[in-house]
């Protein structure tokens, strides 16, 4: 799973990203170029939530997201252009989430900002990788259903 992230991070940056896949009937690996699948941007993410009310509150005064609507259950936020849905699970016990990753400038400032807010913090932001041109840090922190919630600053090199 690094690998394949550390190629999709590489593929942001001018390397081409490759993925081996088992082919499906004679058990043979190939190799599929990324340009022959072109996926276009994320439209909506899903993020499992037990208390609607609640989640509108930490995502919309906590972390700052624009709401966008409430639709019976279900709450709306704009992400950049990118939709963010909480839903409660349709099955009881069923949780579905990805790590939300949010883009900032200055990582420190806006993870104390998060956490004198009321997020919880999962540790400080520190240091994921060096890369050439810059270093990509990371801080994570929790929602109030434990959804784990990450800042992310990719950190020009001097």
């Amino acid at each position: 799973m690094i690998k394949l992230w550390l190629a999709l991070l590489m593929a942001g940056h001018g390397a081409v990203a490759q993925t081996v896949v088992q082919a499906p009937s004679r058990g043979k690996q190939m190799t599929q170029s990324a340009p022959d699948l072109h996926l276009g941007r994320i439209g909506q993410i899903t993020v499992t939530i037990t208390d609607v009310d609640r989640a509108i509150g930490f995502y919309r005064d906590t972390l700052g997201l624009p709401f966008l609507f409430r639709a019976g259950n279900l709450a709306f936020f704009d992400c950049d252009g990118v939709r963010l849905m909480l839903s409660p699970p349709e099955k009881p016990g069923e949780i579905y989430s990805s790590v939300i990753y949010f883009k900032v400038d200055d990582i420190e400032r806006s993870f104390e900002t998060l956490v004198s807010r009321g997020a919880a913090p999962e540790g400080k932001p520190h240091l994921i990788v060096r890369m050439p041109d810059h270093e990509l840090w990371m801080g994570f922190f929790r929602d109030p259903d434990r959804n784990l919630l990450a800042l992310m600053s990719e950190v020009k090199v001097k």
